[in-house]
């Protein structure tokens, strides 16, 4: 498991004028690592209390976005029935917090053994997490997973590596 320890992230005041709350950021660390436990348990409940009931997600599995908790969930349970056991890796994170509002940003990839018993490497793909505090706690309000397309071929590129 990985959830950035590498990260780009750093607390205090960036370049760009935004303050980042060296707390938050510690909270919103925590909830991505949960988030990395979870899948990898395979937990639906657990993964559903990250989630606020009103998450938009854009995955790289159809329909375009998937509004609120259920959808998201029901993204993950299928993703779980091709697994027997699965691995989730992010990398290179680089986190923005305030009070209220957090996000991520870097590269996640799914791997593992297929329900086949197959063993698969995954593909890297482009990933954004974007957190509220709800009451105290912080909940993942949107999701974005995508893999680059090559213009000219209308094609995805899935053998890209950080």
């Amino acid at each position: 498991m990985t959830t950035g320890s590498e990260a780009t992230g750093i607390a205090g005041d960036d370049v760009s004028g935004r303050t980042i709350n060296a707390a938050g950021e510690a909270q919103v660390r925590q909830r991505v690592d949960a988030l990395v436990e979870r899948i990898e348990a395979k937990d639906l409940d657990g993964l559903g209390r990250l989630y606020a009931s009103d998450v938009v997600s854009f995955d790289v599995e159809p329909p375009l976005q998937h509004l609120g908790r259920e959808a998201k969930l029901r993204s993950w349970t299928s993703v779980f029935t091709f697994f027997r056991d699965v691995c989730y890796e992010l990398r290179d994170l680089a986190f923005t917090v305030d009070d209220n509002v957090a996000f991520a940003h870097g590269f996640g990839r799914l791997s593992g053994t297929l329900a086949t018993g197959a063993e698969t490497g995954g593909m890297w793909v482009r990933a954004t997490l974007c957190f509220r505090r709800v009451d105290g706690e912080w909940l993942i309000t949107h999701d974005q997973v995508s893999v680059p397309f090559d213009v000219r071929s209308g094609r995805g590129v899935a053998d890209l590596a950080p």
